[in-house]
C-alpha cells in the first residue's frame, strides 16, 4: 500500500493482508542502503499470524519518496509520524542494522507507545570503518562488495539459501545497487555518528529481544552488551553458523524465534 508522510508518498508492503486496527500493529524497519524486501518472509508470515504487519520504505529508499534523514533520531521521528498516519496508538518495532538504531531511539522517544521492541544486528555504538564509509559516500560499487563480504556469514559466501538456486551474497549486491544515489553513504554517516544509544536504551521499558548472530563480524554479540545490561526487561538470542544479514541467512530461525517471543510479550 501507499501513504503519504511529510507529503511524500512511503511504500509499505503488508505481506497481502490489509493494515487492521483490531490487530497489534508490527513495524519493520530495514537497514541502510535496503529497502522492504529484506522482511519479504517475516512479513508475509506475520501478516498470517496474527499482527497488522507493515514494512515502509523509509524515506528515499526503494520505492517511498522524500529525502533519507542523515540522522538517526530524525528516522525515529519519521518512524512516529508514519505511526500516526497509519492510525495506530501503540506499535511492536523491530529492526535490522541501522534499522535497530532507528527503532531503539524511536522507542526512547515515545515508550507509552511500545508493545516490544526486537533489535537485530544491533551495537552499543555502530562504528562503520572510514573506508567503507568513503566508498559509500562516493557511491563506488566497491562498497556493496565490502558489505555483503562481511555482512554474510561464511555457509552464505558458498551458497547457504534456504531457497534453492537463490544467491544470498548476489541477492544482497543487487539490492545495494539499486539505492538511490548518495543514500547508502547517508545512512552509513547517520550510524557511525550516532551516540545516543546506550541513553537511548535506559528509557526503554517494553519487552525488548536482541536477535544476534554469533559469525557477525559487522555487530557481534559482544557489541550490544551495553544496551543488555541497560534494558530491564530482555532477552537474548544468537543464531549459530550465521553473519549479520542473519533474518536473510536463517530466514525460518529467525520467524520462530520472533513469533515465540512477541507471544509472550504483546
Amino acid at each position: 500500500m501507499e501513504l503519504k508522510v511529510d507529503g511524500h508518498t512511503v511504500y509499505v508492503h503488508t505481506g497481502g493482508q490489509d493494515y487492521a486496527a483490531d490487530k497489534p500493529a508490527l513495524i519493520f524497519v530495514h537497514g541502510g542502503g535496503n529497502d522492504h524486501t529484506y522482511w519479504s518472509l517475516q512479513t508475509r508470515f506475520f501478516a498470517h499470524h496474527g499482527f497488522s504487519v507493515l514494512v515502509p520504505d523509509l524515506p528515499g529508499h526503494g520505492r517511498s519518496g522524500g529525502t533519507a534523514p542523515d540522522n538517526i533520531d530524525d528516522y525515529a521521528s519519521w518512524l512516529w509520524r508514519f505511526v500516526d498516519a497509519v492510525g495506530a496508538e501503540k506499535t511492536a518495532l523491530v529492526g535490522h542494522s541501522m534499522g535497530s538504531l532507528a527503532v531503539l531511539a524511536a522507542a526512547a522517544q515515545q515508550p507509552g507507545r511500545m508493545l516490544a521492541l526486537v533489535l537485530a544486528g544491533t551495537s552499543d555504538h555502530m562504528q562503520v570503518h572510514p573506508d567503507l564509509l568513503a566508498l559509500s559516500a562516493a557511491d563506488d560499487p566497491a562498497a556493496f562488495e565490502l558489505i555483503t563480504d562481511w555482512g554474510f556469514g561464511k555457509p552464505a559466501h558458498k551458497g547457504g539459501h534456504q531457497a534453492p538456486g537463490l544467491w544470498l551474497r548476489g541477492g544482497g549486491r543487487a539490492l545495494l545497487a539499486a539505492c538511490h544515489s548518495g543514500v547508502l553513504g547517508s545512512d552509513m554517516a547517520a550510524c557511525h555518528a550516532w551516540e545516543g544509544a546506550l541513553e537511548a536504551a535506559q528509557t526503554v521499558s517494553c519487552p525488548t529481544l536482541f536477535l544476534l548472530a554469533d559469525a557477525d563480524r559487522m555487530t557481534p554479540p559482544r557489541a550490544s552488551r551495553g544496551l543488555q545490561a541497560a534494558i530491564a526487561n530482555t532477552q537474548v538470542e544468537i543464531l549459530a553458523d550465521t553473519g549479520h544479514m542473519m533474518t536473510v541467512e536463517r530466514p525460518n530461525e529467525s520467524i520462530d524465534i520472533i513469533h515465540e517471543f512477541l507471544s509472550g510479550a504483546i
